[in-house]
């Protein structure tokens, strides 16, 4: 049997399969082996409540779907009051994705959940469907909140990055001088969809973020560039919808890999994507994932 395991920062993780952030909650559990799987991410925390956008807030679209959620939730002390405890009795380790519109809002938050047992921390600076909540278009920004960050926390902490930047290297740079553990890429693209009959767009706040399999070899395309600068462990993600997507992205560069949409059309999906690393794995006499991990043979 081949080992899966792989390090973020601190944290060990079974295997690199991990469930994307507001792709599904602990009610995944009902549908799906989460004992198989690395970690869970959360929905985005923020330290006030959100009611987020209007509606409607998801639409299909080809290859994939937008959305346009604006990151509702209960905000930080609602959620370690009453969602924290059923996300930690799920078993595998917990990852929560913070928001904010300043940096003393993503300090507040992580250090409200500093103390309790989540296992690290997705830091979402790059938001497309939140005005201001963007700070992945400016690397000195990024360092600064990212050092920041870390400063608060002994946890694992991942970086978010956008596409919907000029220069994603610069932002991966300065997030690993900022001292991030790992970076995670890529967050949806800008995107629109639009009713003919009517002339609106079909969400609830005009225009959303795109994901799926249509954006696959985007966010590979990013993945490698980042993997060409940066020496901490990648995160990918982005269309993957089988084990060829995800080995993909571990091919290119990618020590994890997250899977979000996918979970939509089928809720095992992260589950048997695991089986089929380790079958892969065993087939090509590889003995541990590590010996995969940016086996590319292009420069």
């Amino acid at each position: 049997m081949s080992n899966l395991s792989v390090k973020i920062g601190e944290l060990e993780l079974q295997n690199p399969v991990i469930l994307a952030s507001g792709t599904c909650g602990v009610e995944i559990a009902q549908f799906t082996n989460l004992s198989k799987i690395g970690a869970i991410i959360t929905k985005s925390i923020t330290l006030e409540p959100r009611l987020g956008n209007l509606p409607p807030r998801t639409v299909e679209t080809c290859g994939g779907m937008l959305n346009s959620i604006g990151l509702e939730n209960l905000g930080v002390r609602e959620f370690i009051s009453y969602k924290l405890k059923e996300w930690l009795e799920l078993g595998i380790p917990v990852i929560a994705s913070v928001a904010g519109k300043t940096q003393d809002e993503y300090l507040e938050v992580i250090k409200m959940l500093e103390p309790t047992n989540i296992s690290g921390f997705e830091i979402n600076i790059s938001c497309p469907n939140v005005e201001g909540v963007e700070f992945c278009k400016y690397p000195n920004i990024v360092k600064e909140l990212t050092y920041a960050i870390k400063g608060v926390t002994s946890k694992a902490v991942i970086v978010k990055l956008s596409p919907n930047v000029s220069n994603i290297q610069a932002v991966a740079i300065a997030a690993e001088q900022g001292g991030a553990d790992a970076i995670s890429l890529i967050n949806t693209i800008y995107g629109l969809k639009v009713d003919v009959e009517s002339r609106n767009s079909m969400l609830g706040g005009v225009t959303g973020g795109l994901s799926g399999p249509c954006i696959k070899p985007v966010a590979l395309y990013y993945v490698y560039k980042v993997s060409q600068v940066c020496k901490i462990p990648i995160i990918g993600m982005g269309g993957i919808m089988s084990t060829c997507d995800a080995l993909e992205f571990i091919i290119v560069g990618a020590t994890a890999i997250e899977i979000g949409t996918s979970t939509f059309v089928n809720p095992n999906t992260a589950a048997e994507i695991v089986v089929g690393i380790e079958d892969y794995c065993m087939q090509h006499k590889i003995d541990s994932i590590q010996k995969l991990i940016g086996t590319r043979k292009f420069s």
